[in-house]
């Protein structure tokens, strides 16, 4: 009977040990559905319109739109050619997006997703592209050309380039007259003043090598940047001091911040998503690593849903820049576990 109540007794301690493990273990997101989009080829950066629930998805030379109130495809933007990026700017009721392949930007309207205008010869392969609404400026950032091209975004006239250190990466703005970007080729990351045009400085995000994906906490001033080093770069807006860094998968590109959740979301090619949990400005862990799909290097995340979207193919057999399969394409919509 001892004997018996000793083995009752360590299976409950162990039981009290291992659930607080157990519970930590389980993951705080999942997939809720998978959305199929048309046409074929590669894909690069997805961007939500919170206000009017749709997300525009960049997919070979046409845009994907989808209502994200029912989960499916609403339109396609075609003549996007190798397009990048996506910029929404819900003031203006336009979407400008950037295409690669002819050094252009696609001006539309967010409601009819019709083409207002296209704005020529940016710089060589216009890659990220952010609106910052306190300049009502459109910026591109050219990645054969080391430089940004900023458009006015009303009159649609390119009205500076900007040179820049090297090839730059994803941006961000904050809000009041600044504007950051991850320069990859030199593992930095500069900041553009949007009244003067011009580069005020240029950090070292050492031990971070060439950034990519990155993302802004405007509250805490705080820089996240995905480096191909597998680690997340934390960096003081204000200061450009490396606060830290914490491990993210292989091949990420792309990273988002949920201010309410006060969560990271790095998203890694290699098929999973690093989500890491701010505990205050200083510091951060790695909440857990959610699996998605091999080639899901992009993300973007709906601050008023707290879903997290990604996009992904299937690739066909083959070495080095594998095709994609036809009929693959899809986004993956992730929500919080309740």
């Amino acid at each position: 009977m001892k004997k018996a109540l000793s083995l009752i007794t360590v299976v409950v301690v162990m039981i009290f040990v291992i659930s607080p493990t157990l519970r930590a273990q389980k993951s705080e997101y999942r997939i809720a559905k998978t959305i199929a989009l048309t046409g074929d080829g590669g894909w690069d950066y997805l961007s939500v319109d919170e206000i009017n629930q749709k997300l525009f998805v960049s997919h070979g030379a046409q845009v994907n739109v989808v209502d994200l109130k029912v989960g499916k495809e609403l339109s396609v933007i075609p003549e996007t050619n190798g397009v990048h990026g996506i910029a929404i700017a819900n003031d203006l009721n336009r979407a400008y997006i950037s295409c690669g392949r002819d050094s252009s930007v696609l001006v539309v309207d967010l409601n009819t997703f019709k083409v207002i205008d296209r704005v020529k010869n940016t710089g060589k392969n216009p890659d990220a592209i952010l609106y910052d609404a306190f300049s009502k400026k459109v910026f591109t950032f050219n990645g054969r050309a080391s430089n940004s091209t900023v458009i006015d975004a009303v009159s649609l006239k390119i009205v500076a380039t900007i040179p820049l250190s090297g090839k730059p990466e994803f941006s961000q703005t904050d809000g009041k007259g600044k504007i950051f970007v991850n320069i990859e080729d030199k593992s930095s990351l500069s900041i553009i003043n949007a009244t003067t045009l011009k580069v005020e400085k240029t950090w070292s995000i050492a031990p971070g090598e060439e950034p990519s994906g990155l993302a802004f906490d405007k509250v805490n001033n705080r820089l996240f940047s995905v480096c191909g080093n597998k680690m997340m770069v934390v960096s003081d807006a204000v200061s450009g001091k490396v606060i830290t860094t914490t491990p993210i998968g292989d091949g990420c590109d792309g990273v988002a911040f949920d201010p309410t959740s006060k969560r990271i979301f790095a998203s890694n090619g290699e098929g999973n998503i690093t989500v890491i949990q701010q505990i205050s400005a200083d510091q951060y862990k790695v909440l857990e690593t959610l699996p998605t799909q091999a080639g899901a290097r992009t993300i973007t995340v709906d601050k008023t849903t707290h879903h997290v979207y990604v996009s992904v193919g299937e690739y066909g057999e083959g070495t080095g820049r594998r095709p994609v399969k036809p009929n693959t394409f899809k986004v993956l919509d992730i929500e919080p576990v309740k």
